[in-house]
């Protein structure tokens, strides 16, 4: 019965391997994750997704708080005049801004740009605020909506508006600066690898690639299961030049007038993305315990025999300080829930019905290898943890192999164009620091730049594409 039902509920969700793009968009609806609006490009985040996004940024603003950062809140507009005071930023944004031109029925006399992000909105705050070394470092993040006018889009991975952080701080030095540049990018890593089991290769990106008006961009990329990137996360080092054109000056210790130096960083709900296409399966969702909504299930067995009910709803009360449990008594037939939540990635289920409560037992299920426990309720919570813990890291563990054995090295462009065809994942490969050899790879190998690892990994001397003597070892591979 239960494999009648799970059969039923899961067939409208395609293979992972027959079509990956459609697996995607059927986990993100029937897990009820996200819909589309009437407004093009742009989400519905449902209570489930928005959960998921919540425990994110309950975590991430924990973690930001600890590292000195205060919260504050930006206008959402943004005079075209403001944005304009830093050529390269707009530059860079130009194509992706969404303009107001009209207040009601009259027409504005200066367009707004509604925020694609908002470096240029705090220079012009820290200008009123910034005087001297006394007030340095300020540390601020925000946590917002942003919009991006997008061509294609996709939920999660790429919409007109999505949620995120956005962190912008300013510093006495280039030194300090660029110090916590890292220290942001090592807490997206450490938030991903430890909160999300998605194992990440940090690294440097491009000059092509780095963030418009930044001097260095720095990026945690994660592999997809198939086999294409997923820029997770990335800090900017901005130097002075935003300062600079914001005329923001501060008295020195020396009493001299000199300009702050600029951070930013910022992750969103593109994460949630990474989350469904690392860890799901054919069955729907896989969620990692310590950032699922739901941590554990409790379905109660022929819950209409006497006390089934009131056991299970005992076991919910007493449970329910210790982690994120769900109790469901809905009158649906069991095997019909184990596959619901399933396809919802609940990392851990609780079977209980009679035969069990006369051995004073329950069954714990995992969501990640199917693994059946039969375990005594007395000290059941004890139980409970260990595995969730063991799911988190067996989690990680898997995506971790599997983003390993997706690897390859390329000495030579035969080699690198042979690769890129026949095997999805990313390719390590010499390159000579030439934007041309950047822009033939991709235009065709169909392969960018995704960064140049700080681990580095000596493939070659020469340059994979033109023979040059090499610069750096980058990876490439194909993105979302």
């Amino acid at each position: 019965m239960a494999k009648e039902n799970k059969d039923k509920l899961v067939k409208e969700i395609t293979s992972r391997d027959t079509d990956f793009a459609q697996w995607y968009t059927d986990v993100v609806k029937k897990a009820a994750l996200a819909d589309y609006s009437t407004v093009k490009g742009c989400m519905i985040i449902r209570p489930y997704g928005y959960a998921i996004w919540e425990n994110i940024q309950k975590t991430l603003d924990k973690m930001f708080k600890e590292t000195g950062h205060e919260n504050v809140y930006m206008p959402m507009l943004i005079p075209e005049s403001l944005l304009q005071i830093e050529k390269d930023h707009v530059e860079g944004f130009a194509p992706e801004v969404a303009w107001v031109t009209h207040g009601g029925n009259e027409k504005l006399t200066e367009r707004l740009c509604i925020r694609p992000t908002s470096e240029t909105l705090f220079c012009q705050h820290y200008k009123n605020i910034i005087h001297s070394y006394r007030d340095l470092p300020m540390l601020y993040n925000q946590w917002c909506s942003v919009m991006r006018w997008e061509k294609t889009t996709r939920p999660f991975l790429r919409t007109t508006e999505f949620l995120w952080q956005e962190g912008h701080t300013m510093h006495e030095t280039a030194e300090e600066a660029r110090e916590e540049t890292r220290r942001m990018l090592n807490t997206y890593a450490d938030f991903l690898e430890n909160y999300m089991a998605v194992p990440v290769t940090k690294g440097q990106k491009t000059d092509k690639e780095k963030f418009a008006g930044a001097e260095e961009t720095y990026t945690v990329e994660a592999m997809m299961h198939d086999g294409k990137a997923l820029q997770s996360g990335t800090s900017h080092y901005f130097g002075d030049g935003f300062a600079k054109a914001f005329e923001i000056q501060f008295a020195g210790r020396d009493n001299k007038l000199t300009f702050p130096h600029q951070t930013s960083w910022g992750v969103s709900t593109r994460m949630i993305g990474a989350l469904i296409m690392v860890h799901g399966d054919d069955d729907g969702l896989v969620i990692p315990p310590k950032i699922a909504p739901v941590q554990l299930v409790i379905v109660p067995v022929a819950m209409q025999k006497p006390g089934v009910l009131d056991k299970a709803r005992e076991l919910f009360a007493a449970l329910k300080p210790q982690f994120r449990v769900q109790l469901d008594d809905s009158d649906k037939m069991p095997g019909w829930k184990f596959a619901e939540h399933e396809m919802r990635g609940v990392p851990l289920r609780m079977e209980i019905g009679p035969k069990d409560i006369e051995k004073g037992q329950c069954v714990l299920v995992r969501r990640d290898t199917r693994e059946k426990y039969f375990v005594p309720l007395e000290g059941v919570e004890t139980k409970i943890s260990e595995l969730l813990d063991e799911i988190q890291k067996s989690m990680f563990e898997r995506a971790k192999t599997f983003r390993e054995s997706h690897i390859y090295d390329a000495a030579t462009y035969d080699e690198m164009k042979k690769t890129a065809e026949e095997k999805p994942g990313f390719i390590n490969a010499m390159w000579c620091g030439d934007v041309e050899c950047e822009e033939k790879i991709k235009d065709e190998v169909g392969l960018s730049s995704r960064c140049m690892p700080f681990e580095q990994k000596h493939v070659s001397d020469v340059c994979v594409c033109c023979g040059k003597p090499a610069k750096a070892m980058v990876i490439w591979g194909k993105s979302y």
